[in-house]
């Protein structure tokens, strides 16, 4: 008697359950159709268990952080930072929220400290023009986005000392970015070519530039659950465009409305 065992069949219409395969060190995506899955505020991590609840909120013009308690909807406190704050970013372990200071126009960028657990400033680093900020997938580097220079600053994530740089000439404005699904590489908006650049993070180096259609300013990118499209909001073509980001091609595009920015 010859024994076997076979799968059961699918359901008609049915995919094949989908696998991703991360890039060593970063976190496992849990569901292949939806990598937000694991955002949901019932999954908080114990990292930020003991940290204040607190909205930081970056001024340009004084140069400092406004913090409040969105509890009572109060300002808290404020201190000083560095020249230009844009962005506070949360580092890639939990335990730190980094005011990126571009210091637009002159030379002393610089990127100050938050406690989330005091929600008090630490001291200031010099980096030059942090515009914006990521971490790798693995946690291994933090991304300054150099936008004024043209470049990608791949930092220590805790020290923030050099260790390489992707230069991206092509991509004037380069500002905004999001990551494939398996984080093998991530894509940025230019936001004063109508562009947008695909950086190989494996390899630290640009596998490709993406003229949009009519694209004219671009800013946020957000790639999709399931990680097959990324949206690309247009501020100036008033809506979004869908790329398909394995094969790096312009697929559609979404009106919304005046002034896309954000997703």
């Amino acid at each position: 008697m010859a024994l076997f065992s076979c799968s059961p069949p699918l359901a008609i219409g049915a995919e094949p359950k989908r696998t991703i395969q991360t890039v060593p060190g970063m976190p496992p995506v849990v569901d292949p159709n939806n990598l937000y899955s694991e955002t949901r505020p019932d999954k908080l991590s114990p990292a930020v268990a003991k940290h204040l609840s607190r909205v930081y909120v970056p001024s340009r013009q004084s140069n400092d952080v406004t913090v409040i308690d969105p509890a009572t909807f109060k300002v808290v406190d404020r201190f000083k930072v560095g020249v230009n704050p844009q962005h506070v970013v949360p580092s890639w372990d939990l335990k730190t929220l980094w005011v990126n200071n571009n210091a637009e126009g002159r030379p002393d960028g610089s990127l100050t400290p938050i406690d989330p657990m005091t929600g008090k400033p630490g001291k200031t680093i010099s980096v030059d023009d942090p515009y914006n900020m990521y971490f790798t997938p693995d946690g291994g580097a933090a991304i300054i986005v150099a936008e004024a220079l043209k470049r990608l600053d791949f930092r220590d994530p805790q020290t923030m000392a050099l260790k390489s740089s992707v230069e991206t000439p092509k991509c004037p404005g380069i500002n905004h970015g999001d990551f494939s699904i398996d984080g093998r590489y991530a894509i940025f908006t230019c936001e004063y070519s109508g562009t947008l650049v695909k950086v190989n993070l494996v390899e630290k180096k640009v596998a490709g530039y993406l003229k949009l259609s009519k694209g004219r300013m671009p800013q946020d990118v957000r790639v999709a659950p399931d990680g097959k499209l990324f949206y690309v909001a247009d501020m100036k073509a008033d809506g979004l465009f869908l790329v398909d980001g394995d094969k790096f091609v312009e697929v559609g595009f979404i009106k919304t409305g005046v002034g896309a920015h954000w997703l």
